[in-house]
């Protein structure tokens, strides 16, 4: 029998209306710092979106706190066993959108959005003839893992994604366009935004590529690589079958690896794929310049880890 994980990491978010959100994050901020939780939370006047983690009773009490609030009462969790905390400390931030699009005009999931595809769904959709595959991240994201034959975004943050579609997508637009991101929260306004630009059979996956891969039926099929994730994990597991594969190579010598690490050099920190072996070899730095640079850490996190 499966031992229960001591810890959870809990993966959330909703748009709804939320009045005076910066009263309403410090109350929450308050809450979290008194149960002991952890991880990062967004509250915005369009909702809020989360990753935190916590034992099973400081996870269980946050899940009904959240809840007992009438405009998240149906909010749904994607939740991961862990050994560990997957965070440091906490944060809740009021901000004034979850995700920056700086959109010269604003698109409301709960008004504009596209079709949402369960994972079967989803997985029998892609592999039609007329469909077209948006990854819905960004291209450090995607180069760690993605859906077989999706296309790769070459943006840096969520706010180039309108102007690269209208430079790189008008052609599809006859066709069906499938969208998907971690937890789905991005694909709420990416769907509105395709929609808008004059993109007809817009879809998205339902809960996004953390649902997918814990799905007992298609069990991650189709995905390669592993999956992006913004805590201490880096990255997560998806394909459970045998036709997993790692996408990734090493930056310095080339070899098949999902592994991403930061840049040692503190004012670069840029991530990249590295093997164990290249990793003391190159003193964990992107360039000849950062592994020179006279900040460079990795010397001084070998001998005092907690510097990390």
């Amino acid at each position: 029998m499966q031992v229960q994980k001591p810890y959870r990491i809990l993966l959330y978010y909703k748009f709804v209306e939320v009045e005076n959100h910066e009263e309403y994050a410090a109350q929450h901020l308050a809450f979290c710092k008194e149960i002991g939780l952890k991880g990062r939370i967004l509250v915005a006047p369009e909702g809020i979106n989360g990753t935190v983690s916590g034992t099973i009773e400081q996870t269980d009490a946050y899940m009904e706190y959240v809840k007992s609030d009438p405009r998240f009462s149906d909010m749904w969790f994607k939740i991961d066993e862990s050994d560990t905390h997957a965070f440091q400390k906490i944060f809740v931030r009021p901000k004034k959108e979850l995700v920056t699009w700086r959109l010269e005009e604003d698109v409301n999931p709960n008004e504009i959005v596209g079709t949402y595809l369960s994972p079967e769904e989803w997985y029998k959709l892609m592999q039609e003839d007329d469909v077209v595959i948006l990854d819905g991240r960004n291209y450090y994201e995607y180069d760690l893992g993605h859906f077989r034959g999706a296309i790769r975004p070459e943006v840096d943050s969520s706010r180039e994604f309108p102007e690269w579609i209208r430079e790189n997508m008008s052609q599809f637009k006859d066709k069906k366009v499938l969208t998907y991101c971690t937890g789905g929260v991005r694909c709420e306004k990416l769907t509105g935004i395709l929609m808008q630009q004059g993109f007809q059979d817009v879809y998205h996956l339902d809960g996004g590529i953390v649902t997918y891969g814990k799905d007992p039926e298609v069990q991650g099929r189709l995905w390669d690589g592993k999956c992006y994730v913004f805590d201490e994990r880096i990255s997560v597991e998806i394909n459970h079958t045998e036709d997993s594969v790692v996408i990734g190579k090493c930056h310095y010598c080339g070899k098949e690896e999902d592994r991403y690490v930061n840049c040692a050099n503190p004012f670069c920190n840029v991530q990249h794929f590295c093997c164990t072996e290249c990793e003391p070899k190159y003193k964990r730095s992107c360039s000849d310049e950062c592994r020179e640079h006279p900040r460079n850490r990795y010397e001084e996190e070998k001998t005092n880890p907690e510097s990390a």
